[in-house]
């Protein structure tokens, strides 16, 4: 196995490596901050739908982003051209940002990044004629398992992606990040109704896992009991009722009505509705919000971000009281605070922004099945596929993929499109009991912002909303 050191020799091999940092020292004197961000990256798909093969892709990419950063404004410029002469250029371009001839720059902690995952590309590591065959037995398996399927699909990603960053105050950090995600869709009919399940994983690891026979079968088996379960399911009831999320990807709704509200940029332009809030009671006490990027293999984790601020775990509200706010160097330092390695990009074609990792609630001490006994009349969702969420007020709107009624403490009928309605501050004071089953997503989230898409873990425990408005019939 190659280090991240060497990996990174190898692809930017292009480039005088002394004369880059001579060129980034120069070409950003005077800004506040900046940084190359070099990157090579790998990825494919392969998509089985109904049968065959609907598509298979292969792609090499390679580029810089040269960014210079003075206040709260940037000049950015790239190329897929990794060469000396492409940097100058780029450098050129960047100069006008310039505030002074030796504007200090911010110089804030900045630890040690710990590797997280294997430096292996998964890409070559299986063949293709392997993947088409499992996309295949997958097909059979699922057909074979109930004469209601009418309908499978099958899909199998990786990226492999090396990146190494040098700081306008003389910082450097490098990092290999494999990515691998597998997804199972199917579709159950009973005479004119039809109903879907699907079930995915992945994470920063090897396609290995993925073509254990009891790995995808369990996948399969998971996609199916959820499209069988949703061929029975009867309208939600409309109303204020309790609600009690399920732990995991339910989690989703605490990222996207909670975590983005808490990202530097939205406070500093006072745009988010926990801005000024520090050390408020923001939610009900007993919750406690971490971001953290450091948990080995997990989707969201990264060994540093993409301004080379080493990972960490960031506590973002404990026992409800707000703490801090996920940083990237730019808003920390026009906030006065530290960078909490947030900064994330999709690529080097796009600055970076303050992006979530792994954001998740902690564990309380309930068992799951007091949450569900303690509600006479309510729902019980178990994940949602789709919502909106507005920053500015945090009301949101999501809709469940899979829920079903309590009634008497006890679940019963599963409910189709169980929609929930609130806003995030007003639900996190309704929490009134946590469950102790506390875990993160199959690694299959990504999170969208500002045009760009980032790979990103959700997690929760079990937790009982005392009261939420749901929509249905």
């Amino acid at each position: 196995m190659t280090t991240t050191e060497e990996t990174n020799r190898l692809f930017f091999a292009t480039l005088d490596y002394e004369n880059a940092k001579k060129t980034v020292r120069d070409s950003l004197s005077g800004c506040d901050d900046g940084e190359l961000f070099l990157e090579y990256a790998f990825s494919e798909h392969l998509v089985l739908d109904d049968g065959r093969i609907k598509s298979a892709g292969y792609n090499a990419s390679s580029g810089f982003g040269l960014r210079a950063v003075s206040g709260d404004t940037y000049a950015y410029a790239l190329s897929n051209e990794i060469s000396d002469k492409a940097l100058k250029a780029a450098a050129q371009s960047v100069r006008p940002i310039k505030s002074g001839a030796a504007a200090p720059y911010y110089m804030p902690h900045v630890g040690t990044p710990t590797p997280l995952y294997t430096d292996k590309n998964p890409l070559p590591l299986i063949p293709f004629d392997e993947k088409v065959a499992l996309m295949n037995k997958i097909d059979a398996y699922a057909r074979a398992k109930d004469p209601l399927v009418s309908q499978v699909s099958a899909s199998l990603s990786g990226e492999w992606q090396a990146v190494r960053i040098i700081g306008a105050d003389g910082r450097e950090a490098s990092d290999i990040r494999p990515l691998v995600r597998f997804n199972v869709s199917i579709v159950a009919k009973r005479n004119e109704r039809m109903e879907s399940g699907s079930f995915g994983l992945g994470g920063r690891y090897l396609y290995d896992t993925f073509f254990r026979e009891e790995t995808w079968k369990a996948a399969v088996d998971e996609a199916l009991r959820q499209a069988l379960v949703n061929l029975e399911s009867v309208s939600a009831p409309a109303g204020e009722l309790p609600v009690v999320l399920g732990p995991g990807w339910c989690g989703v709704l605490l990222h996207e009505a909670v975590g983005h509200g808490l990202e530097g940029d939205f406070n500093r332009k006072g745009s988010s509705v926990f801005s000024g809030k520090i050390g408020e009671q923001v939610t009900a006490r007993g919750i406690t919000i971490v971001d953290d990027g450091t948990l080995p293999n997990l989707r969201g984790s990264i060994s540093v971000d993409d301004e080379g601020t080493p990972s960490q775990r960031t506590v973002l509200v404990e026992d409800g009281i707000l703490k801090r706010y996920m940083q990237d160097r730019m808003n920390a330092r026009l906030m006065k605070a530290e960078p909490t390695g947030n900064g994330r990009r999709e690529s080097f074609a796009a600055v970076p922004q303050v992006r979530m990792t792994n954001t998740f609630m902690t564990n309380g001490d309930k068992d799951k099945d007091e949450l569900i006994a303690s509600v006479k009349k309510g729902v019980y969702a178990v994940g949602f596929h789709g919502g909106q969420v507005d920053i500015t007020s945090g009301k949101f709107v999501f809709t469940s993929s899979e829920a079903y009624m309590i009634e008497n403490g006890k679940i019963g009928a599963p409910l189709k499109d169980a929609t929930l309605i609130g806003n995030g501050i007003d639900v996190m004071n309704a929490i009134d009991m946590i469950g102790n089953d506390g875990c993160l997503d199959n690694g299959i989230g990504t999170c969208g912002k500002g045009g760009q898409s980032v790979p990103v873990g959700v997690g929760q425990p079990s937790v009982r909303i005392s009261k939420i408005t749901v929509g249905g019939r």
